[in-house]
């Protein structure tokens, strides 16, 4: 028998709040593949933490066993731990803008760990950082080297950040959502880079919401829920015959084509009629943006000008949902930000109800709100919610003395207790961050709200029901949503059109339904090819198989 890479037995971790990893036990061998899935709050990333030694301030940890490669580590010291991390293991966070040093080009951060644990010289070092980066899928690996981790889209940032963490080709691979912000194609060459890594003996262990992912990576995967692993087994067994009903409640979670239309998470649709203050807006077919003819180029780091979006044109109608999908760096963000007035159009116009929106006034405005894709970072860390939500009240111009009941029916709205009013955003789950960032945005009583990757870093039910929220708020509201999502299954499930965009021009434009089952562009045909399968047959029923738009829709993201 070889020793295992990873050995845990009765793993327990406790902070003041009380235990968060109540007895987990579990093994890993070089060359496998064990995912750990669950909902925020399970355990699964303080687990992955633990094993090296980053489990946090004042917590409590204790094991029966915790080994790597057969070293017992309960008792290493923060000068052990330094000569395994990097070297030995390679560690994938989900935060890239967190994680990578803001103050340093993204090259020399991944130039670290070979200049503390190799003897490359610095030639060396800067041609392995090249290599490294086209590995993952940057594009001008050389050019991107030199930018700062602000300068680039969360999917490079993501792809720098694996880069560093397999700069010396660790035995032991822990990544924790290592696909979260990167669109269908990239994904598939990191995922791709991953079998690899597993293949040439390297132990992954996986922390991830997608189960299209852990299908394709994992060789058995644990279930987590409160800190306890409710279901373990063969990663076939576990996603196609599911034995606990949590399992099966993460399965049926899952976005995918015949579901498209009907509610994702449990329970039926909230009456939010009876918390709306005011008549909802009646839903109507005009247009309420218009962009034609949009180009905008940003400078690089070689001082020459490259474009970001060119002759970008679309239309988005009341009540509608607009997709748009398209590599990191497609230019999807920045054509949203053009059309909330963020970003000046170097040419080309935006029109709000047939206004140029440059010559709306701020008020006006107001009718466009944003949904970022990461909610922790558009957060001021020292205000608490009920600061979060009336100074965006304040901003609409609701009087002092209305703040404090129109505060309470947004939370009502986003499904939210009163009682996370006091709570900052590090003391709130990613799940409910995000619904403070949509009652953020509804506090000026929006027309449109633009959301940028708004469900990419959530876990699969808590996704759910930020989609069943966001469908429920627009047939209250008669909101039209841009949804940008490089997620396949979550903008076939949300969108009425969508726009697939390409180095910063849009190649294919039509209904969701269309694009999907009759995709025109060889780049659509491309995406759609690269998403990663989760056949579902179990939720299935006999009579709808023949009824599926296309053979690559059926999976966990289509």
């Amino acid at each position: 028998m070889t020793v295992p890479l990873v050995e845990v037995a009765d793993l327990r971790v406790a902070f003041a709040d009380g235990p968060v990893v109540d007895g987990i036990s579990f093994t890993l061998h070089r060359g496998q593949c064990l995912a750990l899935v669950g909902e925020s709050g399970s355990g699964k990333s303080v687990t992955a933490r633990t094993l090296i030694g980053l489990t946090g301030y004042r917590s409590r940890v204790s094991a029966d066993r915790l080994a790597f490669d057969g070293a017992d580590v309960t008792g290493f010291t923060e000068r052990n731990w330094r000569r395994v991390r990097g070297a030995q293991v390679g560690f994938i966070l989900q935060d890239a803008l967190a994680s990578l040093d803001s103050l340093r080009p993204v090259g020399r951060e991944i130039a670290e760990p070979l200049r503390l644990h190799t003897t490359l010289n610095r030639q060396q070092r800067d041609e392995k950082v090249r290599e490294l980066l086209a590995s993952v899928g940057v594009p001008e690996p050389e050019v991107r080297a030199r930018q700062y981790p602000h300068q680039l889209s969360g999917g490079l940032r993501q792809r720098a950040l694996i880069a560093s963490a397999i700069a010396c080709d660790p035995a032991l691979l822990i990544a924790d959502e290592p696909t979260t912000a990167l669109d269908a194609t990239v994904a598939v060459q990191v995922l791709a880079l991953l079998e690899r890594l597993k293949g040439s003996e390297t132990g992954l262990l996986m922390v991830s919401h997608d189960l299209s992912v852990v299908a394709r990576l994992a060789d058995r995967v644990a279930v987590l829920r409160a800190g306890r692993i409710v279901e373990e087994g063969p990663t076939e067994r576990v996603l196609h015959d599911p034995r606990h009903s949590y399992t099966k409640a993460l399965l049926a979670a899952v976005p995918v084509a015949h579901a498209k239309g009907a509610r994702l998470s449990a329970g039926p649709a909230p009456a939010l009629a009876a918390v709306l203050a005011g008549s909802p807006r009646t839903a109507g077919t005009g247009p309420v943006i218009e962009a034609r003819g949009l180009f905008k180029s940003f400078p690089g780091p070689d001082g020459d000008a490259r474009s970001a979006v060119t002759d970008v044109s679309l239309t988005l109608n009341q009540a509608e949902t607009l997709g748009i999908v398209g590599e990191s760096g497609s230019g999807k963000t920045t054509t949203a930000r053009m059309l909330l007035g963020l970003e000046n159009p170097d040419a080309g116009e935006v029109r709000v109800d047939g206004q140029p929106l440059a010559q709306l006034p701020r008020a006006a405005r107001r009718r466009l709100q944003f949904i970022y894709q990461d909610p922790l970072s558009s957060f001021d860390p020292r205000f608490t919610v009920r600061r979060v939500i009336g100074e965006a009240l304040r901003a609409a111009g609701h009087p002092r003395g209305e703040r404090r009941p129109r505060t309470l029916e947004l939370l009502e709205l986003v499904a939210l207790d009163p009682g996370v009013l006091r709570r900052r955003p590090l003391e709130l789950s990613g799940g409910q961050r995000q619904r403070v960032a949509i009652a953020r945005a509804l506090a000026a009583r929006p027309e449109v709200i633009v959301c940028d990757e708004p469900v990419s870093a959530l876990d699969v039910s808590v996704q759910a029901q930020i989609l069943d929220l966001l469908t429920d708020l627009q047939q209250s509201l008669g909101l039209a949503y841009l949804f940008i999502s490089h997620d396949l299954g979550v903008i076939y499930h949300v969108s009425d059109r969508v726009l697939v965009m390409k180095d910063g021009a849009v190649v294919e434009s039509n209904s969701v339904s269309e694009v999907f089952a009759h995709p025109q562009h060889k780049y659509t045909k491309a995406l759609l090819a690269a998403i990663p399968r989760l056949e579902t047959a179990h939720r299935r029923p006999a009579d709808q198989s023949a009824a599926q738009p296309a053979d690559n829709r059926e999976s966990a993201g289509v």
